[in-house]
């Protein structure tokens, strides 16, 4: 079986995704694909399992985590977020959910965000997508955004260059942002400096001296959280609809060069911290993906890589 009929024999989640980005399907039959991620497969498994007051964990002082990896993963499947399950799940969080951090930010409301830019760039992404107002956020992060174009965590701890790993979650965040609001011309601006610095490095080495930054870079993993790798970095970039050029080649060489005979790529270096089921033990949750096996969620991301780069030339 090729890799596309691979994807379109999968999950609805990847399903509806690979109908869309891979092949000529209707608009309403990607539609009605797109609806079964509510209460079919993966989707349906993550909603079931959230406690009474609407958040995912088994221990309320640490509920925060969870409840934003499940609904970060909603986004990542596709939950239409105007549907009766993502309302109430959306409803649910931002009214129950607080931060338990130390410091200033104990018992403030998830979305209205924390003191990391890396942090508060997910919270953006998934607030954006289901229709939550985190301009507050986005406001603060413009104002973060360093001289080389980047984002650090370690800003406040003096650090003055940017970071991969903060710079792609903040980047998610203000495209989903500019979805949801129609954008502005200081978002787009902030966006188009931050594609530059993942470009000027071409996407995984250092800007002073050409090596590479880090041999995680190079490895792809899903869910990725907060951790930057090529592959998200390139579907960043595709999503965004940044026309690709020289710069990205070495990383489309790499997603290249991880499909096995049938096109399919395996999952690489997984952070079970960033799992749903890692972060709440005993309640059921997975998505049949274990490190060194052929990955649907990489495989679909990888192909519509490709075609963006082949479509760009």
């Amino acid at each position: 079986m090729n890799a596309l009929d691979w994807l379109l024999d999968a999950d609805p989640a990847i399903r509806w995704q690979a109908m869309r980005d891979l092949t000529d399907a209707p608009a309403n039959q990607i539609a009605t694909e797109r609806a079964r991620v509510a209460t079919e497969g993966w989707g349906a498994r993550l909603l079931s399992i959230r406690q009474e007051d609407g958040l995912w964990h088994t221990d309320k002082s640490d509920s925060e985590w969870p409840s934003l990896l499940a609904l970060g993963m909603l986004r990542d499947m596709g939950l239409d977020a105007s549907n009766e399950q993502a309302r109430n799940a959306i409803g649910l969080v931002r009214d129950n959910a607080t931060w338990h951090s130390r410091g200033p930010w104990h018992g403030t409301p998830v979305f209205a965000g924390e003191v990391e830019p890396c942090i508060n760039g997910r919270v953006v992404a998934v607030g954006s997508y289901f229709g939550l107002d985190v301009s507050g956020i986005v406001e603060r992060l413009l104002g973060e955004q360093m001289a080389d174009g980047g984002w650090n965590c370690e800003q406040e701890n003096g650090s003055t260059r940017g970071s991969f790993h903060t710079t792609i979650n903040v980047l998610e965040g203000l495209l989903e942002h500019e979805r949801a609001t129609g954008g502005s011309a200081e978002v787009t601006t902030a966006r188009e400096r931050g594609h530059e610095y993942l470009l000027e490095r071409r996407m995984l080495r250092r800007l002073s001296t050409g090596e590479l930054i880090d041999p995680a870079f190079s490895l792809f993993s899903f869910p990725t959280g907060w951790h930057y790798d090529a592959l998200r970095g390139l579907d960043y970039l595709r999503a965004a609809g940044v026309t690709p050029d020289a710069r990205v080649a070495e990383a489309i060489d790499l997603v290249r060069s991880k499909r096995d005979a049938e096109g399919r790529l395996p999952l690489e270096n997984q952070h079970e911290s960033e799992m749903v089921n890692a972060r709440v033990r005993d309640l059921e949750f997975g998505m049949e993906e274990r490190a060194g096996r052929p990955s649907y969620w990489n495989t679909l991301r990888a192909m519509r890589v490709l075609d963006w780069y082949e479509r760009g030339r």
